[in-house]
């Protein structure tokens, strides 16, 4: 049987194929679907501890999650049956129960997030078709003990006598899930919200599906290099058509992908062009292309079956139901943080543009700035203004050295020993993989991580990364957490290594945060420990806690060198923080516009586009164009599972600006104010409510205006530009 590593080879040779051909000849790589029992084979765990990628194979893959998701949904038929087996006057021993569905779980768990790890490592690795296979089996069973009606109703009984932290914590985790499947509902309201929940699923995926086609059928062709002078190497590399020619001979064919549309609109110095691909990005799926790719119908029809949803469930609007999840809590906390965020990013976004405007005047462009124009403009103000120039910048930040200089940072502020294991086994020669240790919990590694930098094709001119949990801490099923750390670098070359710009330095800093909260958790059950459990708007707090360190000049300095310069320039190293603060108030009101929108979209019944209009002159400076359909292609929304929580980011952001505060007002002892953050946020996890560990961090609760000081438009201190 081959490994994963010799399948590559095969499948790099001819790609994915699911039939015979008489005319070709190559490696056939079979997907079997996945039976009860799966197929032979299983994942080794070496005496370290760690997965034995050598003789990992898809087939095994894909036979331990056959395996793993019955012996999980066996061991939920057991326990529900040991449940109505007791005498009525006896209560279920809740650590029991817990402990042995954390038992059930724990082998699944690890499968399937090395299979997650495979796959976004490179997707050659496990193919999707096969990956699609693995997780939709995996999570099925992983959400039976909480679809168990059996479990769900003596679990009721016990709400009252559960007392413990852990304990009550997973008692009301237990209770909320099988409360939003349903189980409190007689059968035919059940019956009802299973079929709503069934349409639902149909009208996402072709919301999904319309975007997907709008956004590849678009191509905006590019003959003129003076149109593409001062694009990134990248972006041209990803758009060429001929790969023949060198990135600047061309042609390059630019379609609609995100991270494309905001590169070509940042770069591309002619406005008419801007204005094409701009009206072709906020129309697509909608009315004013090709008709039959609208989404506009789409909309409707889920924001109905949504409101359905939720009042089967009990509660007036979807959006009211999403707060249950949420550490906001209700819609009168969110409605009040929009309005005091928006009481100075409004004004300050007029005096940006106002600012930005007179600039781009001086510069000789001679029209009112429009949506299109912003990100052109501000990348030649800070240019001209500040010498500021992210590719540029790119020289003083070669990815060995920010990384060594990130671990170093995070050993020294949370008390942590971060290790290499050279003889670890790994999915590609590239994959590095760390021990982390914990000087106040002994002398044994509390858990590990991969790294792997260059794994996927860079297709669209924009990195990204990935926190995957391997394996979530589980005392039951005696774990340990694991997790990779998963980036889409060019890989170095014979020229040097590797160079990160600014906004790859914000996303390693951010993952590896996750990854610190994923790992260092202190909290028994799977279902508490690290990222579990944690309210969504609070979910990604410590990742923007250790980026929001960049702000930090001395950080910059110490995970940055190049070979003939040094360490970046101090001068340098205080501008730099212009890429967060300049059109921060612009910036906010859109972050508060489509927070916004999300909410009003799930609790009101009018049309999406009179909602759009209402919203639009609230935060914006700019008037909304007759044709933009923008709600139309808002797949995170939609069709993905951010509908009614599209705020969580912000909220993110506003409680991670209020924790480095803290550090801030005590710069002389940030050690101890790590240990602190150490011993709540990245020990805690999900065991106790977000809002109670911020308390125990802070003393109080959150407050705005930590953010709008570190966006520098806090009334008070604002000064345009100001450093």
């Amino acid at each position: 049987m081959l490994s994963l590593r010799r399948q590559m080879q095969y499948v790099a040779i001819r790609k994915r194929c699911f039939h015979t051909s008489s005319k070709k000849c190559g490696y056939i790589v079979l997907v079997p679907e996945i039976g009860e029992e799966g197929l032979t084979g299983d994942i080794t765990i070496t005496p370290g501890g760690l997965p034995d990628f050598n003789d990992i194979t898809i087939e095994n893959c894909l036979g331990a999650i056959g395996r793993q998701a019955g012996a999980v949904e066996k061991s939920v038929k057991q326990i529900e049956s040991n449940i109505l087996a007791l005498p009525t006057n006896k209560s279920i021993d809740t650590v029991e129960l817990f402990r042995k569905l954390d038992e059930a779980t724990g082998p699944l768990d690890t499968t399937w997030g090395i299979a997650k790890a495979l796959y976004l490592g490179n997707s050659t690795l496990i193919p999707t078709k096969t990956y699609m296979n693995i997780h939709d089996r995996a999570r099925k069973a992983r959400a039976s003990k909480f679809c168990s009606k059996s479990i769900y109703d003596a679990l009721q009984k016990e709400k009252k006598s559960v007392v413990d932290t852990f304990d009550e914590r997973l008692l009301r985790k237990y209770l909320l899930e099988g409360g939003l499947n349903g189980l409190g509902l007689k059968d035919d309201a059940r019956a009802d919200l299973k079929e709503v929940l069934l349409r639902l699923g149909r009208e996402r995926a072709n919301f999904k599906n319309k975007v997907n086609i709008s956004m590849h059928s678009f191509a905006h062709l590019v003959k003129d290099y003076q149109l593409v002078r001062d694009f990134p190497s990248t972006l041209l590399e990803a758009t060429i058509i001929d790969n023949n020619n060198t990135i600047n001979q061309g042609p390059w064919k630019f379609t609609l992908q995100p991270q494309v549309v905001d590169g070509f609109l940042k770069h591309c110095p002619d406005r008419v062009h801007r204005w094409n691909i701009w009206q072709a990005n906020v129309r697509k799926a909608s009315t004013h292309m090709d008709k039959s790719l609208e989404n506009s119908t789409h909309i409707e029809k889920i924001r109905s079956l949504r409101k359905r949803q939720a009042n089967i469930l009990g509660y007036p609007n979807y959006a009211t139901m999403s707060m249950q999840t949420k550490m906001a809590s209700n819609i009168s906390n969110l409605k009040q943080l929009f309005s005091k965020l928006l009481q100075f990013a409004g004004p300050a976004q007029s005096v940006e543009i106002e600012q930005l405007q007179n600039f781009a005047t001086a510069s000789g462009f001679e029209h009112k700035l429009d949506v299109y124009d912003v990100s052109y403009w501000q990348r030649k103000y800070l240019l001209s203004k500040y010498k500021l120039d992210e590719q540029t910048l790119r020289i003083y930040f070669p990815l060995p050295k920010v990384l060594s200089g990130l671990f170093a940072f995070s050993e020294s502020l949370f008390g942590i020993k971060i290790v290499e294991r050279t003889d670890a086994q790994v999915w590609q020669p590239l994959v590095k993989y760390y021990d982390v240790y914990d000087n106040d919990r002994g002398i044994k590694p509390v858990g590990g991580f991969y790294i792997d930098c260059y794994s996927k094709e860079n297709k669209f001119g924009k990195n990204n990364g990935w926190m995957v949990s391997i394996r979530n801490r589980n005392d039951s099923a005696k774990l340990s957490p694991l997790c990779a750390l998963i980036f889409n670098f060019t890989p170095p070359s014979e020229n040097g290594p590797c160079l990160l710009s600014m906004d790859d330095l914000r996303m390693i800093f951010k993952t590896f945060g996750s990854a610190l909260q994923h790992i260092l958790t202190e909290a028994p059950f799977t279902d508490l420990a690290g990222l579990s459990n944690i309210e969504w708007d609070a979910s990604q707090v410590a990742g923007c806690v250790l980026s929001n360190f960049l702000d930090y000049p001395f950080i910059l300095k110490t995970i940055s060198d190049t070979q003939n310069c040094g360490p970046l320039p101090d001068d340098l190293a205080h501008k730099t923080k212009l890429f967060k603060t300049h059109l921060a108030g612009y910036n906010l009101c859109e972050e508060l516009y489509i927070a916004d929108l999300d909410i009003e979209l799930h609790q009101c019944d009018n049309f999406w586009l009179d909602v759009v209009r209402k919203l639009w002159p609230v935060y914006k400076c700019m008037p909304l164009d007759k044709k933009d359909s923008h709600p139309c292609s808002l797949t995170e929304i939609f069709s993905g599972d951010w509908g009614a929580a599209q705020f969580s980011h912000l909220y993110s952001k506003v409680i991670a600006a209020d924790i480095m505060e803290a550090f801030e007002d005590n710069n002389e002892n940030m050690n101890s104010i790590g240990e602190r953050f150490k011993k709540t946020f990245l020990s805690l996890g999900g065991a106790v409510p977000a809002a109670e560990v911020f308390r125990r961090f802070r003393g109080r609760d959150p407050s705005v205006e930590a953010l709008l000081k570190s966006l520098n438009i806090w009334r008070d201190s604002r000064t345009p530009d100001s450093l």
